[in-house]
């Protein structure tokens, strides 16, 4: 099915359905523009003098009813053990999770809390009126460290799929093209160089796996952060998430053209960052040691993300500078993504 035929779907049938299902009747249901790349139907639901909630409608079938219960499980134990997180609203049934068949089709519907507050992008990336933009970095690294904390501690019901479950050498031999052999010698080289880590519960365990300022709200009157979108969520390493924090932070300095800058820049703000982390819970300096590797292997989720979304969608461009760029990091061993090296242009950061 396409998005287009879940929409129509959804307005003739499931819309009714899962108002009934969730006691949403007398909310306004509106459709949410999808992100390039996203599997989702998703709405919000609003009714004057009601909290607002976040409806999501899942129809493709690569993922499984244990898949779905794994991530609302633990996003229902972050939130009841102090995660800043936007809890799962249960059905009038009192289940976390609704199966809907339809046409011979499977949907798998659940609804969410909206978390208070706005994305920094919908601020026009400015902060808080008077404070410091290192807060805001801190606490990135603090609410992301009391996540991982709590996962040290968790022990799934419903158990989710591991990193290494995808990204694995079949995969890529499977996924990227042979013309690109380099880049797939490489690929191989990183996972397995990332399978030779300690995996002991200190190091990995469930990761949000897309830790980005478009998956959380920040209250701006007190600069609370709320995490969701646990969609990629994932037993993996923890370094993973601190090296998505890395690169985000590249946005705030990407244009500036002198590298010495952006390398002191990227050293203070990860140090504020791992500050904030570390109030939370520990890690340990021979994995931080690591973060280039960890960095690769968001380089890596990046590609096999575009090559997935060229699988499925004809109209997708074959290979943009983007990714151009990205499998020069690899294939060329230019670590941090090139961020200090001289193939970098702050006129057009991470093309090539």
């Amino acid at each position: 099915m396409t998005r287009n035929e879940v929409i129509k779907i959804c307005d003739e049938f499931l819309l009714s359905t899962i108002s009934k299902l969730y006691g949403l009747e007398e909310y306004r249901i509106g459709l949410i523009s999808p992100h390039v790349g996203g599997r989702n139907i998703v709405y919000i639901c609003e009714k004057e003098g009601s909290k607002t909630k976040i409806l999501r409608i899942s129809y493709l079938n690569d993922r499984h009813l244990e898949d779905y219960l794994g991530e609302l499980e633990y996003i229902k134990y972050l939130f009841n053990h102090g995660g800043s997180v936007s809890n799962v609203i249960s059905s009038l049934k009192g289940n976390i999770l609704e199966k809907i068949s339809c046409n011979g089709n499977t949907f798998f519907v659940s609804l969410f809390e909206k978390a208070k507050g706005k994305m920094l992008v919908e601020n026009n990336y400015k902060y808080r009126e008077g404070v410091e933009i290192t807060e805001y970095y801190y606490n990135c690294g603090k609410v992301l460290g009391k996540l991982h904390q709590l996962s040290k501690e968790y022990t799934p019901v419903h158990s989710r799929y591991n990193f290494f479950d995808k990204y694995n050498e079949n995969y890529i031999d499977e996924l990227i093209p042979d013309t690109l052999s380099l880049l797939k010698t490489k690929l191989k080289i990183l996972i397995k160089t990332l399978k030779n880590f300690n995996r002991s519960r200190a190091n990995f365990g469930m990761i949000h796996f897309d830790y980005n300022d478009g998956n959380y709200s920040i209250d701006f009157d007190n600069g609370q952060i709320t995490v969701y979108d646990f969609d990629n969520s994932c037993f993996g390493y923890y370094m993973y998430d601190l090296a998505d924090l890395w690169t985000q932070g590249v946005g705030w300095i990407q244009f500036d053209p002198d590298p010495k800058k952006r390398r002191k820049f990227m050293k203070d703000y990860f140090n504020i960052i791992l500050d904030g982390y570390r109030s939370e819970t520990e890690i340990a300096d021979n994995m931080l040691n690591k973060l280039p590797v960890f960095i690769n292997a968001t380089i890596m989720e990046n590609i096999v993300d575009k090559y997935e979304v060229m699988k499925n969608n004809e109209n997708a461009p074959v290979c943009d500078e983007e990714l151009m760029y990205l499998i020069k990091c690899l294939e060329d061993d230019i670590p941090y993504k090139g961020f200090f090296h001289e193939m970098y242009s702050s006129d057009a950061p991470f093309e090539f």
